[in-house]
């Protein structure tokens, strides 16, 4: 097994697909139980315990489906360590792009949003034990990033400062990484960066346009082609919704010329098409519920 990755479009050969198994809301996160304070969402309390077994079995089906699919491209598949989130609570390996960033053949540990998060490191050791180097970031010293605040374009990256990625961690990021050039942008009240600027090539990249206007569209993006996304379809959800709709404009890279895109977002696939990209429309039933699309519930691992 190796580590080698610095973009989001090359073609995939390796990656972890994410698990539901033991899936739980945290009860005891201090950031977590803050939650309701900060959410949109009013009409049903934000989740605590464990995630219903019918949500995690329904996900648990897509996410097999995504990995066999994977797998008869010629991708590489792992998958996270099982753990018990509700004995240690935790919440989930649903999302490991979110707990570990890569760099080359390096892999950056930072320090979640929510503390309780850290843990899920302990299913992915694997990817740690075949990195050249892995850097901790700090804990207890005000930094705080999740790994899906960042989008790579090679020596180029951008960082999305938010809720669950400051100032301090970007600081440190680019001490740690000199080599890179990393651009700051606040787009919007919310967490991470890939359903709001999703590139799929050099060259050409699907932008949010509720968060995303051409006058706050990141520098790194002149002279590239953009498609515009106005709207999407709304997915459904149990009782609370982790993610916002724009969880539909949530697709993983292939290659330069292939995507795998929820299957419910007939639009943005005719407009990919079009644009000359070859679709592969899957689901992900509870991407709502659970906070993740199909960027979210993967983590490269090897991209040519």
């Amino acid at each position: 097994m190796k580590i080698s990755t610095s973009n989001e479009w090359g073609k995939l050969k390796s990656v972890v697909v994410g698990s539901a198994t033991h899936a739980n809301w945290p009860s005891n996160d201090p950031v977590f139980s803050q939650e309701h304070l900060k959410t949109l969402w009013k009409e049903t309390p934000v989740p605590s315990g464990p995630v219903p077994q019918w949500i995690i079995d329904e996900s648990n089906e897509d996410l097999d489906e995504l990995a066999t699919v994977l797998t008869k491209l010629g991708i590489e598949v792992f998958r996270p360590h099982e753990m018990n989130f509700v004995e240690r609570e935790g919440m989930y390996n649903y999302c490991p792009r979110d707990r570990l960033l890569i760099a080359d053949s390096c892999v950056i540990d930072p320090a979640m949003m929510y503390p309780c998060r850290d843990q899920e490191i302990d299913a992915l050791d694997f990817v740690l034990g075949a990195a050249s180097t892995v850097m901790p970031m700090p804990r207890n010293q005000g930094m705080v990033m999740d790994a899906a605040n960042v989008c790579r374009l090679g020596n180029t990256w951008l960082y999305l400062l938010s809720d669950s990625g400051n100032q301090l961690a970007l600081e440190w990021l680019q001490k740690k990484l000199p080599h890179i050039t990393i651009e700051s942008c606040k787009l919007f009240n919310g967490v991470h960066i890939d359903s709001t600027i999703v590139p799929l090539r050099q060259g050409f990249v699907v932008l949010n346009a509720s968060r995303v206007t051409p006058d706050t569209c990141p520098r790194a993006f002149d002279g590239w082609t953009k498609l515009w996304v106005t709207d999407v379809e709304a997915q459904t959800f149990h009782e609370y919704p982790y993610a916002s709709k724009w969880i539909g404009l949530n697709m993983l890279s292939i290659d330069s010329k292939t995507v795998i895109v929820d299957r419910a977002q007939y639009r943005l696939i005719e407009d990919l098409e079009r644009a000359g990209f070859t679709t592969i429309p899957m689901q992900l039933r509870h991407s709502r519920t659970l906070g993740g699309g199909f960027h979210c519930v993967t983590l490269d691992l090897v991209r040519e």
